[in-house]
């Protein structure tokens, strides 16, 4: 694999809307993501350059990964944000210990099956896991009961079913089933 794994900087956020765009106009998108490419379509400038400087380097509430190849173009993405027992809660029940949760996790079709997600999800908990304050004990996300491609891929890379769902916002019945890595045991 050739492509460079990083945060994102806050001057990309022409890349970020772009990649973001990409990925909700995926044949997977209805079951991947909480959005939709004609509610993004709508969003400012100002809140992609805000939605990208909180995910740059440096910041603790949210990180934001891309795989780079060697040409400058994106290939994928995902964001890990910092939840907290008394803090925000993005999606699902507030957590018990402090956590990541793993959100907009997208690999462009013609680079699936190269490690790139994999590649990703290292740099996330190892970005989790590296936390000084606070001290992440899990990293969850969630997947959507009819995506069984990414919950095989997502039990590869090492997270296991927690039992708990939430409701599909505006989706008839439909489940996101959470997953979760539980932090390494050292000593």
């Amino acid at each position: 694999m050739e492509h460079l794994i990083r945060p994102v900087r806050a001057d990309e956020w022409r890349e970020v809307r772009d990649l973001r765009l990409d990925a909700l106009r995926d044949p997977a998108a209805p079951v991947a993501f909480l959005d939709t490419y004609e509610n993004a379509l709508t969003r400012s400038d100002a809140y992609w350059q805000e939605r990208t400087a909180a995910a740059a380097e440096g910041s603790q509430g949210a990180h934001q990964f891309v795989a780079e190849a060697p040409d400058g173009s994106w290939a994928g993405t995902l964001t890990a944000l910092v939840e907290r027992p008394d803090g925000e809660v993005r999606f699902g029940a507030a957590p018990g210990v402090d956590q990541t949760h793993v959100v907009g996790v997208y690999v462009r079709p013609e680079e699936r099956g190269g490690g790139l997600a994999d590649a990703l999800f290292r740099a996330a908990l190892e970005w989790s896991w590296s936390l000084a304050e606070p001290v992440v004990q899990r990293v969850r996300l969630y997947v959507h009961e009819g995506n069984p491609r990414a919950a095989a891929f997502y039990r590869k890379a090492g997270f296991v079913p927690t039992g708990e769902s939430e409701p599909v916002p505006g989706g008839a019945g439909a489940r996101e089933l959470e997953y979760e890595v539980r932090r390494p045991v050292t000593g």
